[in-house]
């Protein structure tokens, strides 16, 4: 049976599209909808027995079975063996053999505690590479029971990174600190090989034609070394660890490059390492040393301010050209495997495993384990790579069987807003007998937590790809949650290609941030308003009120304003924000605030349906005293009847003022040279802000305040005048730009 709806066309990992109800552009009126039809999407959110292919379909995945689990704190490193699998451990330093049936026998403990390498041969005997110390131990067929485990070679090194056979059966060892390559003889005698020169010699790979590809980390190098030492740069990494290789059959080859905090080596600080230092131990590792926790160490491989991918998966043709195939930006890359006709990729800190068909990485499983830390072939009867896990370990193989039922859980998803939650349509196939079950939960905090709601189950009435979420509260963040279950003969499993959650965001009163008067005068203009080419006139009269305004012709800088002055104006400019994003109106009232009921009086009109952000206007039309303004913010234009919120601010005290100062007093006292004149001005409603004297016709002085400062509305000046003057002039502006005159010619005669 095929289910579905309709949907908007998008590419993005996850859309918040808009089902427009009219023109315009997005509001709070529309019901709008998350989008998940693409594999980023999904990877978003948190997988259960479910995998996502490279086209963002969610089916369920092949079933991982856990064969056994491990005891010991950590899983280090992990390689076949002819009796099922050899794991190194710490910080014990055991040897581990894993049996097919996930019976476990401790084949070997080495005291330097981490074992990061292991390889096994034809008849079962194992080594290990002990660190730090730098060890090569050799566990002979049998474990105890065969004999005494013996160390085979000792390189000299802290630390033993990877082990391999060269086509002559001689083994090869990449260490650190000092980068070395060796090779040891069925004897146990070795030699260098190759000095890579880097700190660390990291991993191995073996060529058909018996070369040997070296990655190290440091300087993230991969070396192509001949059997007679000598060597070739293939690639310099912008990332410092090579930290795997994956050979296929056509004799190209896959590698893991990292730049990570989660690495298992430290290249942060200077000098040589020292011995690695026991799990909950406080000193700081030094150079190369091992984080024993496997990312608890936040230094690793991550250079200071490196800003690219955390891991990149290259590949490399058998004529030693590299490219890049693929980059992740938040996982690390542990582990590669080519296997079934697919290269398989082991990361962290997520515990994801990956598949690459050679065009698109495929999320396999999603587990509870932080890391995937070591990929195994498991079989012919398998469905793909056993792997091994840290934090917490354990092993587990592919079964060819997929799962039975698994669950898709989306991350949570942010309507913007508290809003209301419509629909979840889905689209896709539910095989006969197949089970397809959603559930929904919704809360206000960004992560959910005991305050969201619980999970409320929902079904589809016409079984056609529409769930309609009846029961779920409103909320800002919303998760949807859909378990799939197989059935039928063939145990067929569903399949969703793509969702989309409806969604309307509930109306919120719009919130005024700022509302203010600027200083008397001012008025704003466009920022390109130029006035030889533009003309700002009131428009008057006016048929809505007494208010007139200035009327603005069209022109550079729409939008933006700039400040002028025009005697008798007052602006008000404000700053609103809605949280729906709705269009908002404005509207500006005002009522004296002087006087019997000032409080109880009603509001009037200044003006109405503005859409900018500032209005200014000719005061001159109200009697001087002192006002309060109010503006109002709606979003009713852009709501149904009746859902319209409004918010409003009220002003400080305005004060209108278009009467000048005026002369109290004016007496002229006898001076030396000239005469004396003591001058008292007093202003109604402002402080005075300028006074200035002119001497017969001479230019203007400025007259100085009894006080020392001119700032109150009533001031005393003391002025000096010349003998003989024949014209003495006072010019007095007040805060609201009132200027007056005045003739004392006749006070100092």
């Amino acid at each position: 049976m095929r289910a579905g709806g309709r949907f908007a066309v998008g590419l993005g990992a996850l859309a918040a599209v808009v089902f427009l109800l009219g023109p315009g552009t997005a509001r709070a009126t529309e019901v709008k909808a998350f989008q998940l039809q693409s594999q980023q999407a999904f990877l978003a959110g948190t997988l259960e027995g479910i995998s996502v292919d490279p086209l963002g379909r969610l089916e369920l995945a092949d079933r991982a079975e856990r064969v056994t689990t491990l005891s010991e704190p950590f899983l280090l490193a992990a390689a076949p063996h002819p009796q099922g699998w050899v794991l190194g451990t710490g910080n014990e330093g055991k040897v581990l053999l894993i049996s097919a049936e996930g019976e476990t026998t401790e084949l070997f403990a080495a005291s330097e505690g981490q074992v990061f390498a292991v390889l096994a041969d034809e008849e079962g005997a194992v080594y290990a590479g002990a660190s730090p110390g730098g060890k090569v131990y050799r566990i002979p067929p049998g474990g105890a029971e065969g004999g005494e485990a013996e160390v085979w070679f000792e390189t000299g090194e802290t630390y033993v990174w990877d082990l391999a056979w060269d086509p002559e059966g001689r083994l090869l060892a990449a260490t650190g600190t000092s980068g070395k390559l060796f090779r040891i003889d069925g004897q146990g005698d070795g030699e260098v090989l190759y000095d890579s020169g880097d700190t660390h010699a990291r991993s191995l790979a073996v060529l058909p034609d018996g070369r040997v590809l070296l990655g190290t980390a440091g300087e993230g190098l991969i070396l192509r070394i001949a059997p007679d030492g000598t060597a070739r740069t293939l690639y310099d990494a912008a990332q410092p660890e090579v930290v795997a290789f994956a050979p296929r059959p056509d004799g190209s080859i896959y590698a893991a490059v990292i730049a990570s905090e989660a690495s298992a080596v430290d290249l942060s600080a200077p000098g040589q390492a020292e011995a690695a230092k026991p799990a909950g131990e406080e000193a700081k590792p030094a150079e190369g040393e091992v984080s024993v926790e496997m990312g608890a160490v936040t230094a690793g491989s991550r250079p200071k301010g490196f800003s690219g991918k955390r891991a990149q998966v290259l590949s490399i043709s058998p004529a030693g050209v590299v490219e890049s195939v693929w980059g992740f930006e938040d996982e690390t890359v542990f582990d590669l495997l080519f296997e079934r006709g697919r290269l398989w990729v082991a990361t962290g800190l997520e515990g994801k495993l990956y598949s690459f068909d050679g065009e698109h990485m495929v999320l396999e499983k999603d587990l509870d384990e932080r890391q995937v830390v070591a990929l195994l072939p498991a079989g012919a009867a398998s469905g793909g790579p056993a792997f091994a896990t840290t934090n917490a370990p354990a092993l587990y193989r592919l079964s060819a069987a997929k799962e039975r039922s698994g669950t898709y859980t989306s991350a949570a998803l942010d309507a913007g807003a508290v809003a209301r939650f419509g629909t979840l349509r889905w689209r896709g196939e539910r095989p006969r007998g197949a089970e397809l079950a959603f559930s929904f939960r919704s809360g206000v905090s960004a992560e959910p937590d005991q305050t969201w709601s619980d999970w409320t189950a929902a079904r589809e009435p016409s079984g056609a790809g529409e769930v309609v979420l009846s029961g779920v509260p409103n909320g800002r963040y919303v998760q949807w949650r859909a378990t799939l279950s197989a059935g039928g003969r063939e145990e067929a499993s569903p399949r969703i290609d793509a969702v989309e959650l409806t969604y309307r965001q509930e109306n919120l009163r719009p919130k005024v941030a700022s509302f203010e008067a600027l200083d008397p005068g001012e008025v704003l203009v466009p920022a390109g308003f130029n006035p030889t080419q533009q003309v700002f006139e009131p428009t008057n009269p006016t048929r809505e009120g007494i208010f007139t305004t200035l009327e603005a012709s069209e022109g550079p800088g729409e939008g933006r304003t700039k400040t002028l002055w025009k005697k008798g104006y007052r602006t008000f400019k404000w700053s609103v924000e809605d949280p729906n994003g709705d269009r908002l109106a404005y509207a500006l009232h005002f009522r004296p605030d002087q006087g019997a009921g000032a409080e109880e009086a009603p509001w009037m009109p200044v003006a109405e349906d503005l859409e900018e952000d500032h209005y200014g206007f000719d005061a001159t039309v109200l009697p001087d005293g002192v006002y309060r303004f109010r503006l109002t913010a709606s979003d009713a234009a852009d709501n149904p009847p009746g859902e319209g919120q409004a918010g409003d601010r009220l002003s400080g005290p305005v004060v209108i003022d278009h009467s000048p100062p005026a002369l109290v007093e004016a007496e002229a006292r006898a001076g030396n040279p000239g005469r004396h004149l003591r001058v008292v001005l007093e202003d109604a409603l402002n402080p005075l802000r300028a006074a200035e004297v002119s001497v017969d016709a001479a230019l203007w002085q400025a007259a100085p305040a009894a006080d020392g400062l001119l700032d109150g509305r009533r001031e005393v000046l003391e002025l000096e005048v010349p003998e003989g003057a024949r014209l003495v002039l006072l010019r007095v502006t007040d805060a609201a730009h009132n200027v007056t005159t005045f003739d004392l010619s006749d006070e100092v005669r």
